[in-house]
């Protein structure tokens, strides 16, 4: 009896592996769909003469970003932790303390969409006027070093920050806020693009060239996202009744961040802006990313509607403190990242400060999300600036107003037929 059991146990245990293996194969090959929106979001709001090189940043995201995750970042977040470091390189079969019932591999490829979709923030940010190859030197110094510290401190389960028990469950900070204060760093370094502010110093629009283009890259991160936050399970048995909870959250928090955009540009503007209203879906998803896993639904809407009215006003305040993002992922990412870890310390069931849970949890997410939004800011300031003064890290005016993509690429996005 003793040996059938045993086998019983063996089979489920199998099971249960391959199981959890497709559900995390499925939801990670969707996640490295998500930089496909990236691209094409990100070229629709930029002018058609760079649109082919934020196609490129964005293949350089996942390339070079990829095999430095692979190499070096993969270790340094989830290798033996000393609360702040890790010092192992490279993917072992080794338990790494988390529970997986899937291989390490596997979960390597999961963290590399998380990883690449940190970094592919800031391409949006510098679009228009970075040098290609020191973009591309910025992306391995990101993923081999910087992304997987944070990554570290939040999952990694002997992380400072996973210790206190801070709630970061797909990323609003460890991702999200992560790559927009890394965006918001980056821009102010490299300067606004030519003719963006007038000689008195107000913003001038310079309109993206394929707003359809834009809208489809937005459809394909909100269809992401509905693996990146469930596909944070790890695992499908089990967590029937969590994965339902994430998905219905993500989707509450992003229509409701859409609504209120579209609400406010509206009362605001007299017109609907459709432009904001994309980035207030986004907003929504950036801001419920944290605490998809402990909110409830209303509170899940409560958030998104929040977060669609914050992106409006963050990216008019960034915009007049003439730092030039063209596509938002300052406002988007940065605030919003910041503000939904703030939010599941307010919000959470069962320790968030609305729900009688103290400030202890609301404490914890504030000391995490500022000292990684600090982390990213800084570092990538520092960066930017040793590189702008030595290798310089623009491109010069001619490329600038002839256009990056027949320059550097010689190509143009759309062709001219006699």
């Amino acid at each position: 009896m003793e040996e059938v059991a045993t086998i019983i146990k063996i089979e489920q245990a199998e099971l249960i592996s391959a199981i959890d293996t497709v559900w995390v194969s499925i939801c990670a090959a969707i996640i490295f769909l998500m930089e496909g929106g990236f691209a094409l979001l990100e070229a629709g709001f930029v002018r058609s003469k760079n649109s082919m090189s934020i196609i490129a940043k964005v293949i350089i995201d996942i390339i070079f970003g990829g095999l430095a995750f692979y190499a070096i970042g993969f270790g340094i977040a989830y290798g033996a932790s000393n609360g702040w470091f890790a010092f192992d390189t490279g993917i072992t079969d080794t338990d790494i303390g988390l529970g997986l019932t899937i291989s390490n591999k596997l979960f390597w490829f999961i963290q590399l969409g998380f990883a690449i979709a940190a970094i592919s923030i800031v391409s949006g940010a510098v679009a228009e006027r970075m040098k290609v190859w020191v973009y591309a030197l910025f992306v391995v110094i990101f993923c081999a070093v910087m992304y997987p510290l944070a990554a570290n401190w939040v999952w990694n389960p002997n992380g400072w920050l996973a210790l206190r028990g801070f709630n970061d469950f797909a990323g609003s900070s460890a991702v999200h806020a992560m790559g927009g204060f890394a965006a918001l760093a980056a821009a102010i370094v490299l300067g606004p693009r030519l003719g963006k502010y007038d000689q008195n110093g107000d913003p001038v629009a310079i309109p993206g060239h394929n707003l359809p283009l834009a809208a489809v890259g937005g459809f394909i991160l909100w269809f992401g996202w509905f693996a990146f936050n469930p596909g944070s399970t790890l695992g499908a048995v089990g967590n029937w009744e969590l994965i339902g909870t994430i998905a219905t959250n993500t989707f509450l928090a992003s229509a409701a961040g859409g609504v209120s955009t579209m609400l406010y540009t509206y009362f605001k503007y007299g017109q609907i802006d459709i432009t904001m209203t994309i980035n207030g879906v986004l907003a929504g998803l950036v801001a419920i990313t944290a605490g998809c896993n402990i909110v409830g639904p209303d509170a899940a809407i409560l958030i998104g509607l929040i977060a669609g009215v914050l992106v409006d006003i963050a990216v008019i305040y960034i915009d007049k403190m003439r730092i030039d993002d063209p596509v938002g992922a300052i406002a988007v990412h940065g605030v919003n990242g910041l503000f939904g870890t703030i939010a599941v310390g307010l919000f959470a069931v069962e320790d968030g400060l609305f729900f009688g849970g103290g400030s202890q949890l609301l404490i914890t997410q504030l000391i995490g999300v500022l000292v990684i939004a600090a982390f990213s800011f800084i570092l990538t300031f520092i960066i930017m600036t040793i590189l702008k003064k030595t290798i310089g890290i623009r491109v010069d005016r001619s490329e600038e107003t002839a256009g990056i993509d027949a320059v550097t690429f010689g190509v143009e996005a759309y062709t001219t037929f006699e």
